[in-house]
């Protein structure tokens, strides 16, 4: 009879920590499962042509980012700089942007080796927009 009550109480932890809408924090099962990036703002936020000509350097500021992560200029992902959970840098140049206007800038995390376990893993962070003038 012990063996079947733990039996019971295992299922019944799993049963919980895989409700939809569950915390990965709190399911030990998705230890290896990444956070979706957010990111808040750049630096800078608006530059000129020049600057990208001359490779200029852009500050992505938010929360989540990982050694994977990517930031992606108008649909190209780019490997960058991870300078902390809460920054990235990349270089810019005109291999991405061809001229003046809006860029969309977003970031992205692959997933980890999280499986079928219902865990959440990686993803895209909203767009913000750099001006290049």
């Amino acid at each position: 009879m012990p063996s079947r009550t733990c039996a019971l109480s295992l299922a019944g932890l799993l049963a919980l920590l895989l409700l939809p809408g569950c915390n990965n924090t709190l399911n030990p099962l998705c230890g290896s499962a990444r956070p979706a990036p957010l990111i808040g703002s750049l630096s800078p936020s608006t530059m000129t042509f020049a600057q990208v000509q001359q490779g200029s350097m852009l500050t992505v500021n938010g929360s989540h980012f990982v050694s994977s992560s990517e930031v992606v200029i108008n649909a190209t992902p780019l490997s960058a700089t991870v300078v902390s959970d809460q920054q990235l840098k990349v270089k810019l140049t005109t291999d991405v942007i061809s001229g003046p206007g809006t860029v969309k800038v977003t970031v992205n995390t692959p997933s980890g080796n999280s499986g079928d376990l219902g865990c959440t893993s990686g993803g895209a962070s909203s767009v913000l927009v750099l001006t290049v003038n």
